[in-house]
């Protein structure tokens, strides 16, 4: 059973906080308090009230794909039999590393999945075996071809930042 999360309302210092470590995850309690005005325990105590209440879920590192060897990248529609309960699909997801997200969606397709591979023949076979399911009907695929927002997460980069540096 999960314990309910405490409410939290926001205040400017915590939006504020909250953009710092968007920006920067590894900034220092200490550089964030200088930023905005803080001593460096204040700013812990905020973190930490909203690492408790669950508005921060974690901090992760964030590598450019490519750097891994995932050049390819699609998204790929899926149309289940029936209504496929979401578990079902989430399942197929976990047992793909390759799936990097994967949510239902409003439409005619019951699942959109975010694949990364190594390049077209290493996609084709994770689409195979998604399409080996036998709950699934079928897939429409799309391949991507360029980032037009290159310094999003999605591209594999910290959001606002497109040359590896921070800014601040």
């Amino acid at each position: 059973m999960t314990q309910p999360r405490p409410s939290l309302t926001l205040d400017d210092l915590d939006r504020k906080i909250l953009s710092a470590l968007v920006r920067n995850a590894r900034a220092s309690f200490v550089e964030i308090g200088a930023d905005i005005g803080l001593s460096a325990p204040a700013v812990k105590r905020r973190v930490d009230r909203m690492r408790e209440a669950e508005v921060i879920t974690g901090f992760t590192t964030i590598v450019h794909p490519g750097a891994l060897g995932w050049r390819t990248e699609a998204y790929v529609e899926v149309y289940c039999d029936s209504a496929a309960p979401p578990r079902r699909i989430a399942e197929v997801a976990r047992r793909h590393p390759e799936i990097v997200a994967a949510v239902t969606v409003t439409g005619a397709a019951d699942a959109l999945l975010h694949i990364r591979a190594a390049d077209v023949e290493h996609f084709e076979n994770v689409l195979e075996r998604i399409r080996n399911e036998p709950f699934i009907r079928r897939t429409d695929s799309t391949m991507v071809l360029t980032h037009l927002l290159p310094g999003s997460p999605d591209a594999g980069s910290p959001a606002g930042l497109t040359d590896g540096t921070n800014s601040g």
